[in-house]
C-alpha cells in the first residue's frame, strides 16, 4: 500500500480509482467488509483501490468539545489498512481549519475528480462531508454522472446475527464499560493502545509488583478504569503477558489522582523506561477500588496476577 499526503501524484495512479472515504478509526471488521467490497469492485473493473482518510478525526476541528476519543493513532490506522492487503493507495488528508471550510462540491472536484479520477465512490449511507456537513450521498449521486463516477451508499455493517453493529461508536461504548472482549469481537483483534514508558513513583515496586507506566495521548480511547489481563509489546516487538491497571489509585489518592495506565509485565525483569510500547487488552478482571491499606492491596494484586495468568494461559 502506498501512502500519500493530500495529493496522489499522477505517476502513482496509472488508472482510474474505486474510492472509499472515511475516518476509518479502528479499521474494525465493518471497515474491513467495506474495503473488501471496494477491492472486489476495483479488481473487476481494473481500477486502483483507494482509501481517503484524515490525519485526525474531523470532529476535533469542527466540534472539539464532543470529538470522540480515538481507537487508533494515525500510524496504527495506516498499518491496519495496509495489513488488510485490500488497499493500493491511502490518501491522508490534513484536516485543519482551512479544510473544514471547504465546501462539499469543492472537495468532490479537487479530490474525487481532479486528483483520483474516481470511477466508483463507496461511502456509508449516512456519510456527510464538507463545510457544515453540506455533502452527502445525494450530492455525490447528483455530481457523479457529470464527473464520471458511480456512487454506492452502504448501510451499517452488522455481525452475522444482525444484532451487533460493527462500528467505531459501538467499540467505544463497549470500552467505556470495560467490556474489552466485546470490543475485540468488533475490532477483530484485542484493543491496543500505544505510548511511552515513563518514570512513576515506584509504588508498584514497593508492593512487589513493578509496573511500566505507559503515557498515552489524551485523545486515546482507553477502557474503563479497572484491572485487565492482556499483553505488553516492547520496542523490539516482543509480546509478553501482563496484568494491566487503569485508574487513579484510590488507595493512595482519595481524590484528584491522575489516571494512569500501568502494566505489570509477567515474568520479566529489565528496564523498559523510554520505550515506545503497545498494550493490548484481553479480558477484564475487576473494577478499580479502594483498599483499607497496602497489605490488603498487595493481597489483591497477588490474586489479580494469578487470575491474569490463568486467563492468558
Amino acid at each position: 500500500m502506498k501512502v500519500f499526503e493530500d495529493v496522489v501524484p499522477p505517476s502513482a495512479l496509472t488508472n482510474r480509482a474505486a474510492v472509499t472515504i472515511g475516518a476509518y478509526d479502528g479499521v474494525h471488521r465493518g471497515h474491513q467488509a467495506v474495503l473488501r467490497l471496494v477491492h472486489d469492485l476495483a479488481r473487476a473493473r481494473n481500477l486502483a483501490t483507494v482509501v481517503v482518510t484524515f490525519d485526525r478525526h474531523p470532529a476535533e476541528i469542527v466540534r472539539p468539545q464532543s470529538a470522540p476519543k480515538l481507537l487508533t493513532t494515525l500510524d496504527q490506522k495506516i498499518e491496519l489498512l495496509s495489513a488488510t492487503g485490500l488497499v493500493d493507495i491511502c490518501v491522508v488528508i490534513k484536516f485543519d481549519d482551512q479544510r473544514s471550510k471547504e465546501t462539499a462540491p469543492e472537495f468532490v472536484y479537487e479530490v474525487l475528480a481532479d486528483n483520483l479520477h474516481s470511477q466508483v465512490v463507496v461511502v456509508g449511507a449516512d456519510f456527510h462531508f464538507g463545510y457544515r456537513r453540506g455533502g452527502n450521498v445525494a450530492l455525490l449521486e447528483g455530481m457523479g454522472p457529470d464527473l464520471g463516477f458511480e456512487v454506492i451508499g452502504l448501510g451499517l455493517v452488522s455481525d452475522k446475527s444482525g444484532d451487533v453493529p460493527l462500528s467505531s461508536t459501538r467499540v467505544r461504548e463497549r470500552l467505556g464499560v470495560g467490556d474489552v472482549h466485546s470490543a475485540a469481537a468488533i475490532l477483530g483483534r484485542d484493543h491496543e493502545v500505544r505510548g511511552l514508558v515513563e518514570t512513576g513513583d515506584r509504588r508498584g515496586t514497593e508492593l512487589g509488583f513493578p509496573t511500566a507506566n505507559v503515557g498515552v495521548n489524551d485523545r486515546t480511547c482507553l477502557p474503563a478504569d479497572g484491572v485487565y489481563a492482556g499483553t505488553f509489546v516492547d520496542s523490539d516487538g516482543v509480546e509478553r503477558n501482563a496484568a494491566i491497571s487503569i485508574g487513579r489509585r484510590p488507595t493512595f489518592y482519595a481524590e484528584h489522582g491522575l489516571q494512569l495506565l500501568e502494566a505489570n509485565v509477567l515474568d520479566f525483569e529489565g528496564d523498559l523506561y523510554g520505550q515506545q510500547v503497545k498494550v493490548r487488552f484481553r479480558e477484564r478482571v475487576r473494577d478499580q477500588r479502594r483498599f483499607a491499606d497496602v497489605t490488603e492491596l498487595a493481597s489483591q494484586l497477588t490474586a489479580d496476577v494469578a487470575l491474569c495468568r490463568e486467563i492468558l494461559n
